[in-house]
């Protein structure tokens, strides 16, 4: 579980940025993912992914599709949100 608190912050942060943009729907969201140690263990991106859409279920971003693209560094970066 690492993983979950890097996914609830990012998806407060979508969910944030939907707010401040008027989307009701959260279709799509693509985030950089650098190489992040949580608790001794590195977040993977399909823990990440499977962490978020477990936070969008029953809101406006479920059934959201995540992609996650690997960089270097030690950041993320929310690179693009799509909704309506």
């Amino acid at each position: 579980m690492h993983d979950f608190h890097l996914a609830d912050i990012i998806y407060k942060t979508i969910m944030d940025y939907a707010a401040k943009n008027n989307l009701k729907k959260i279709t799509k969201a693509t985030i950089s993912l650098g190489s992040i140690v949580e608790h001794g263990e590195e977040v993977l991106p399909e823990n990440l992914i499977f962490n978020i859409k477990l936070l969008a279920q029953g809101g406006s971003a479920d059934g959201l599709e995540i992609a996650v693209n690997k960089v270097s560094g030690d950041k993320w970066v929310l690179e693009d949100i799509e909704g309506e």
